[in-house]
């Protein structure tokens, strides 16, 4: 609880947006997608992780299917796996676009995915094709709603 206090106060400091849950952190200026993939847009750039939702559920991440730059990537479908010690995982593209790059970090360790899946554990970049379908994706509120809402069925 400490942890996520400081956390919470540092992030405020920072000017970051941060959405606390009961186990998750949801993160306030990012997009989301209910297969727990998020996306934060600047400009025509786009870069793509799992969320801390999808990597408490998974467990610890051993290993992390990246795709090659320069691949091209569509809205809700796979473009790589993440492993954990209990699940394997599809990674599905919240967008459609162009990989412009990889964080070969993630590959090199994977555990990035769990100790930070928003900042260090992103795992692509994407040049945008198409910049209206981030309209269908949730926004903060609404994904930890969504989260509320699966955890309860569970």
């Amino acid at each position: 609880m400490a942890l996520r206090l400081f956390a919470s106060k540092a992030a405020s400091r920072l000017g970051i947006s941060v959405l606390p849950r009961s186990f998750a952190t949801v993160v306030g200026d990012l997009k989301y997608t209910d297969s727990h993939e998020w996306v934060k847009v600047e400009g025509n750039s786009a870069t793509v992780g799992i969320t801390d939702h999808a990597q408490e559920h998974l467990g610890d991440v051993v290993y992390v299917e990246l795709p090659e730059e320069g691949a091209a990537v569509s809205k809700g479908e796979a473009f790589g796996a993440v492993e954990s010690v209990k699940a394997s995982s599809d990674v599905n593209s919240p967008i459609s676009g162009k990989v412009t790059k990889v964080n070969d970090e993630v590959g090199d360790s994977p555990g990035l995915v769990n100790s930070s899946p928003y900042e260090k554990g992103w795992i692509i970049k994407v040049e945008l094709s198409n910049s209206d379908e981030l309209n269908s994706l949730m926004d903060a509120d609404k994904y930890s709603k969504f989260c509320e809402d699966e955890d309860a069925k569970h």
